[in-house]
């Protein structure tokens, strides 16, 4: 597979503030690195916190929770990352959003064993990207902000073609496109795999056209994006 990107599927997970990590686990408390993740800087802590979500059959009744990771370092803003079919097991609301994005997003309660913290805001569901550097930008040809079109062919044989996927630039990142546990599935992407980029945002490509054989490319054209 030409021009590939490792693909990792990022899993539930929630990002707080410091000051929000106070209340659910003491004052003073700091995160521990339990993982590296591939982006640097980037860890998955030894904490674990409850996201309790909502009943909507019985308002009443009790509600629906899961114990999520807590990924570090701490942020300014509380985020809740979830799958669609998460958000439907814990009743949740979930845009799809960039991280950060958060302002009218799903809420939720977080609980730690020190305390809870209402959320009226943070829950989404992440909109697929990919990170890159400036350089690594400049070679695939594409600009932060970019959406555009990924090949991934997993483990079982289930090539998927993934629109609408974000590009995001920084000399932090480390090349990787990120998907979350569902995308994963449809994609059968278990183990090492990899994407390649297939279409650009904007493409004015005749895909009617002729002499285009079709392969590898979901607007009709193998070779004029690379």
């Amino acid at each position: 597979m030409e021009n590939k990107i490792l693909v990792e599927t990022s899993a539930r997970h929630v990002h707080v503030t410091q000051e929000t990590l106070e209340v659910l686990f003491g004052a003073g408390h700091q995160l521990e690195c339990r993982k590296e993740l591939s982006q640097p800087g980037q860890f998955a802590s030894t904490d674990r916190v409850t996201v309790i979500g909502y009943n909507k059959k019985d308002p009443n009744g009790p509600r629906p929770q899961a114990a999520l990771s807590i990924l570090g370092p701490v942020r300014d803003h509380n985020q809740v990352e979830v799958s669609f079919t998460d958000a439907r097991q814990l009743g949740l609301e979930a845009p799809v959003r960039e991280s950060g994005d958060i302002k009218g997003s799903g809420k939720c309660t977080l609980k730690g064993p020190a305390g809870e913290v209402d959320l009226e805001e943070g829950v989404i569901v992440a909109k697929r990207h990919i990170h890159m550097t400036p350089e690594d930008a400049e070679a695939f040809g594409v600009e932060n902000g970019q959406n555009v079109a990924v090949l991934v062919e997993g483990q079982g044989g289930r090539m998927t073609v993934f629109c609408d996927t974000v590009v995001r630039v920084s000399p932090k990142y480390k090349l990787a496109m990120h998907i979350d546990t569902d995308e994963s599935n449809a994609c059968c992407g278990s183990g090492t795999i990899y994407g390649q980029l297939v279409a650009l945002e904007g493409c004015d490509c005749d895909c009617e056209g002729e002499g285009h054989d079709g392969e590898g490319c979901c607007c009709g054209h193998h070779h004029h994006h690379e």
